[in-house]
């Protein structure tokens, strides 16, 4: 194994740094904390690090391992020899001037009183990735509690999208904005999977579910040792199709069970708890100042390509891609979201600091039909929170609408999504 840990330091330090495309986290290199890069699988954490690396002028200073590699089976006891490895690669390296980054390190039931034993031993430059929310989160607080700041990686923006295709933005003339529509409309399809980017439809559609297939499977099936994979797979597949709808468990309990599926009510709870934890899909809860009556409303897909080409009908619902975007958006900006249900709905109440502070309804668009009950749920919100103003996002309206003394912002989403509202 010391061996192995050796070429794979080696090796890495002969290739370089890949190209990069920079995302829009920074991540910091000297913050004397543990930095854990958090997200879904295939959503850029690996080059996330890569991107922080480019910052250390000596890469033979970097200590490198990724976890999934398949030379790689490791126990916390076996971590030692990482130390062991380095340093007989190069014995005269001081200690304090390295920079650890150990990938996808959930891999290593333990691991966590081995990166303390570096931080508090060897180097305050330690980074982590992993694929579980909560595993990694409730690892962190008992063994590095106030050593550690997490940052979630998801999938790419609409703004990191276009950066990757070296897209110009041109909002001065029709054109340009009619372009730019153009690329919302397929990113919202296709989604934001770095690697999928580039990719023609039959592949991206072969790509996205070996994705679902290796987070069912790695993520849930293996990391919770359950034994209905089919009963799962159903489920799963029942609740990102149904993305930015209302959900219940009693209802997708009684369909399930007319497929033939049996899978009871606690199991569902459970499994949604899961998928959670794997970064599948976002559960929504209804506003309440009582914790205790908050209730899941609603579920968001980690990726609208990967929910819209899990469901056909849903892949030719733009409304519910739409939303499901707005609230993806929402997760990047590390806000805390609810829904609000009163005599109406509003999409998303935003709080900062145990205070509602914004909300925003999602409307694809306006039209003479919807617009009373989209107003209305909207101001009914701002009523509710005290707020003078609030804001619908569309696809590409503009207007400004004053209604009792509030004002109610009309915006297009592309606008909203590059920061521009």
């Amino acid at each position: 194994m010391k061996e192995v840990l050796k070429d794979i330091i080696s090796k890495f330090h002969a290739r370089g740094m890949p190209e990069l495309v920079n995302r829009s986290i920074d991540i910091p290199l000297h913050s004397n904390k543990v930095i854990s890069v958090i997200g879904p699988r295939r959503a850029g954490k690996t080059y996330m690090l890569f991107q922080a690396m480019k910052g250390i002028s000596d890469i033979t200073d970097i200590v490198y391992v990724n976890f999934e590699d398949d030379r790689l089976s490791m126990s916390a006891a076996d971590l030692d020899m990482i130390l062991q490895a380095y340093f007989e690669l190069y014995p005269e390296k001081e200690e304090s001037r390295l920079y650890f980054f150990f990938d996808e390190i959930q891999e290593v039931s333990g691991w966590e009183k081995f990166v303390r034993r570096v931080y508090d031993t060897i180097s305050k430059k330690v980074f982590v990735t992993g694929s579980s929310a909560k595993l990694l989160s409730r690892e962190i607080a008992t063994s590095l509690r106030g050593r550690t700041i997490p940052y979630y990686v998801l999938p790419l923006s609409f703004e990191e999208y276009l950066a990757f295709k070296e897209y110009d933005i041109d909002l001065n003339t029709t054109k340009g904005k009619a372009a730019l529509i153009k690329e919302f409309l397929e990113f919202m399809v296709k989604g934001g999977f770095p690697e999928t980017v580039f990719l023609e439809s039959e592949m991206h559609l072969k790509v996205l579910r070996q994705y679902f297939d290796v987070m069912l499977y790695k993520d849930i099936i293996e990391r919770y040792s359950l034994g209905n994979s089919l009963a799962l797979k159903k489920l799963v597949r029942k609740v990102i199709s149904n993305s930015s709808k209302s959900f219940s468990v009693f209802k997708t309990f009684n369909e399930l069970k007319s497929e033939g599926i049996k899978l009871s009510k606690d199991s569902i709870y459970k499994y949604i708890d899961y998928c959670e934890d794997a970064f599948m899909f976002f559960t929504l809860s209804n506003y309440s100042r009582s914790v205790s009556k908050q209730r899941v409303r609603k579920i968001y897909s980690v990726d609208t390509g990967l929910s819209s080409n899990l469901s056909f009908s849903l892949s030719k619902d733009s409304g519910r891609l739409f939303e499901n975007v707005v609230f993806l958006q929402l997760k990047r900006l590390d806000r805390e979201v609810f829904v609000y249900q009163g005599k109406g709905e509003c999409d998303f109440v935003i709080m900062d600091r145990e205070k509602v502070d914004f909300v925003i309804q999602v409307c694809f668009k306006l039209t003479k039909q919807n617009r009373e009950r989209e107003i209305n749920g909207l101001l009914e919100a701002m009523e509710e929170f005290k707020l003078d103003s609030g804001l619908i996002v569309t696809l590409d309206q503009y207007e400004d609408i004053e209604l009792s003394g509030k004002l109610v912002k009309v915006r297009p989403i592309y606008s909203w999504l590059l920061g521009n509202e």
